[in-house]
C-alpha cells in the first residue's frame, strides 16, 4: 500500500511542476486566438421542372363509305399556284380521274406526299387524270391557306392542280371526311365519272415502320386503265380530319 501510495504522490507532484512550467509560459508569451476559417454559405436554388415534351397529335378518322358508282360532283376551284379555275368538266376528255384531298400540316399526308408526287407522274403519262383540293379551314390552321398551298406544290413540284375549296362546298359534295382520302372515277364515253375505288393508298401510316409503296392505290388505277372490274377489297383510308369553319365565320 505504501508503494502505490508513493506512486500516486509521485504522480501528482509531476503534474504539479508541469502546471506550473505551463504557467509561466503562458506569463511570457501572448497566445494569439486561432482564426477561424471562414465558410461561405451558399444559397440553393430548387432544380428547375423537367422540361415538357411538346406532343402533336393528329385526330385519325376514316372516309365514311361512298358508294361504287356514286356520281363525281361538279366542282370549280381556284388554284392558287396559277390563279387558273379548275371544274369538273375540264377532265371530261380522260378516261379516269383521281380526286385526292389532302392539305399542307397533316402528318398522314407529309408521310405519304413525295410518293403521290412519284404515283401521280407515273400515271398520267398513261391515261389518268389527277386533281389535288384542300379544304380546311383558315380560322383554325393558316398553314394551310392559299398562299402556303401555292409554295407547297411548287416545292414538291406537284404535276396536279392543287386546288383551294375555300367553301367547303367540294369536300361536303363528294362526302370528304379526312386527309388524306383517295377517290378514283371511271368514265365511259359520255357517262359521267363514276366512282370507281375509295380506298387507301397503301398500309404505311406515320411512324409506322411499314414502307410507303402506293400498292392499293396502284392496282386500282391499273385496273381502271385496263378495263378491269375495281378491286373487291377497298381499305379505308386514314387521316386527320377535314378542319371545318367554326360556326359563323365564313
Amino acid at each position: 500500500m505504501a508503494a502505490a501510495g508513493s506512486l500516486c504522490c509521485g504522480a501528482f507532484v509531476r503534474l504539479a511542476g508541469a502546471s506550473r512550467r505551463l504557467g509561466s509560459v503562458a506569463a511570457t508569451r501572448t497566445l494569439r486566438p486561432r482564426s477561424e476559417p471562414s465558410i461561405r454559405l451558399r444559397s440553393r436554388r430548387p432544380p428547375p421542372p423537367p422540361a415538357r415534351k411538346l406532343q402533336v397529335r393528329a385526330a385519325r378518322m376514316e372516309p365514311g363509305r361512298v358508294g361504287l358508282g356514286f356520281r363525281a360532283p361538279h366542282f370549280e376551284l381556284e388554284e392558287p399556284l396559277t390563279g387558273k379555275t379548275w371544274s369538273l368538266d375540264d377532265f371530261e376528255a380522260y378516261p379516269a380521274l383521281l380526286v385526292m384531298f389532302i392539305c399542307n400540316h397533316c402528318p398522314f399526308v407529309v408521310h405519304l406526299k413525295k410518293d403521290i408526287v412519284k404515283l401521280a407522274n407515273f400515271y398520267m403519262k398513261r391515261g389518268l387524270a389527277v386533281v389535288a383540293i384542300s379544304s380546311n379551314s383558315t380560322v383554325t390552321h393558316p398553314q394551310d391557306g392559299p398562299e402556303f398551298m401555292a409554295e407547297e406544290a411548287k416545292s414538291f413540284n406537284y404535276p396536279f392542280p392543287y386546288l383551294y375549296d375555300q367553301s367547303q362546298a367540294a369536300a361536303r359534295a363528294f362526302g370528304a371526311v379526312c386527309t388524306p382520302e383517295f377517290f378514283l372515277f371511271k368514265k365511259d364515253g359520255r357517262r359521267p365519272f363514276e366512282l370507281f375505288y375509295h380506298g387507301q393508298f397503301d398500309d404505311s401510316r406515320p411512324r409506322s415502320g411499314v414502307p410507303v409503296t402506293g400498292r392499293d392505290l396502284s392496282a386500282a388505277v391499273d385496273a381502271v386503265l385496263s378495263g378491269q372490274p375495281p378491286p373487291s377489297r377497298q381499305k379505308p383510308s386514314m387521316g386527320c380530319s377535314i378542319k371545318w369553319h367554326p360556326e359563323g365565320t365564313l
